[in-house]
């Protein structure tokens, strides 16, 4: 695959998959942490939605996608995770209630109240900085190892006869302990 079609994958995925992700993670943080904390029982469409999250998360940072998947999934992650930043410290940005459903709201004030959303863009972005993920995968030459040792063996006595050598396994050897008589 050449290097432009997979950066052109990539903003694809870099468009799509993030809001994906995002709705996953709200979803999962309005379902399954209420549940927990109200009932304490485990909400397992919530946990799933959570765990779909995770794995478009990994999807995003994964060297074998472009990095503009990860570049514009940080943009998105750290843009909404500070806008509740933003308007606490009354830089004119008033945080829309009512456009997400009450478990997704819910979800989000969780998430990006935490700072957690605004760190996992932050993550996102640094994963994109890499420079050896923006280049292309090119095929390189195999190593070719050489057969031969590159020390010279070790000299042994030639005039003995193999009977006359000393075995490594002898009964007296004090080195070996389950040898001993």
């Amino acid at each position: 695959m050449s290097n432009g079609s997979r950066h052109a994958l990539g903003f694809v995925a870099g468009l799509l998959l993030p809001p994906l992700v995002l709705a996953a993670l709200w979803y999962g943080a309005g379902m399954f942490g209420p549940a927990l904390r109200q009932s304490f029982v485990i909400d397992w469409l919530g946990a799933a939605a959570l765990a779909a999250a995770a794995i478009g998360l990994a999807l995003l940072a994964g060297s074998r996608l472009s990095p503009v998947a990860s570049l514009l999934g940080g943009l998105w992650f750290t843009a909404l995770g500070l806008a509740p930043v933003a308007a606490v410290t009354g830089a004119g940005i008033a945080l829309p209630t009512d456009l997400l459903p009450g478990v997704v709201q819910q979800g989000f004030a969780t998430v990006a109240d935490s700072g957690l959303q605004a760190l996992l863009g932050v993550m996102l972005l640094v994963v994109s900085v890499f420079p050896s993920r923006w280049r292309a995968r090119g095929v390189t030459n195999p190593v070719v190892y050489d057969e031969t040792p590159s020390y010279e063996p070790a000299p042994y006595d030639q005039t003995r006869s193999e009977e006359q050598r000393p075995s490594l396994f002898r009964p007296d050897d004090s080195t070996r302990p389950m040898h001993r008589p």
